[in-house]
């Protein structure tokens, strides 16, 4: 049983089913902007032009304080999302070790000050010839 939780563990915390979660939700938040916009601009919109309904100020009111509404409902919502996946990769950092650091692969050309790699005998940009040069077998 211990195994089967680590392994729902490991899979439900992986990036891409995270990311997944994020963007569902996000989408179903946003979705209540869009039914709102529809609702509160369009339809009536549509109405009023073609004589099916009329709108009082206060209706125009009411339409615009309800799309604000959503609005302000996804944004919360984001803002909790947010900082709840903060939360939880802090909580997955936590067990983490630093990353060794690499090696470096390249060095810098004295002459030129280019990156270029460390085996390289003759700087490939500014074709001086390098100090290990000498030390280095040749090929002819």
């Amino acid at each position: 049983m211990k195994k089967f939780i680590q392994e729902f563990k490991a899979f439900a915390l992986r990036g891409n089913v995270m990311d997944m979660a994020v963007g569902v939700m996000i989408g179903s938040a946003f979705s209540g902007i869009v039914t709102s916009l529809t609702d509160n601009f369009i339809t009536p919109v549509i109405s009023l032009l073609t004589g099916a309904a009329r709108y009082s100020l206060q209706d125009a009111a009411a339409f615009g304080a309800s799309f604000a509404s959503s609005v302000v409902n996804f944004l919360i919502q984001a803002l909790i999302l947010f900082c709840m996946m903060k939360a939880v990769n802090k909580l997955l950092a936590l067990g983490r070790k630093p990353a060794a650091p690499q090696a470096p692969t390249t060095k810098k050309c004295p002459y030129c000050l280019s990156d270029i790699p460390l085996a390289a005998t003759r700087c490939p940009h500014c074709t001086s010839l390098l100090e290990n040069a000498a030390a280095a077998p040749s090929n002819s």
